[in-house]
């Protein structure tokens, strides 16, 4: 028998398999759950236990981003414009969004 509370969390979390490894994604918001408003800029945080990881990284989400605001000089096909996986995996949920690292090298 699974609990209540396993079955309908009070807090936005995601398990993720991303590369092979796996990690956790979360909010400390739960107004995420149930307010399309808090979608608009929000963060998120993301935990894997790997060895490169010191701290958890605390990523802020812009979902009403504008394409026009990327550099328009850049190939699209260039390394610069390559996404991390995470990203990409943020985006399947919100699609469009920006993903601010806050300092910390994405790492994964």
């Amino acid at each position: 028998q699974v609990c209540h509370g396993l079955r309908t969390p009070q807090l936005p979390i995601w398990l993720c398999s991303l590369s092979g490894r796996h990690g956790v994604l979360f909010s400390t918001d739960s107004r995420l759950l149930s307010d399309w408003k808090t979608e608009r800029v929000f963060h998120l945080y993301f935990y894997n236990g790997q060895w490169e990881q010191m701290k958890t990284a605390h990523l802020t989400i812009d979902t009403h981003s504008h394409p026009w605001e990327e550099d328009p000089c850049e190939d699209p096909s260039s390394p610069g414009k390559r996404r991390p996986p995470l990203e990409m995996a943020i985006r399947t949920k919100w699609a469009g969004a920006t993903v601010s690292w806050n300092g910390t090298e994405p790492f994964f």
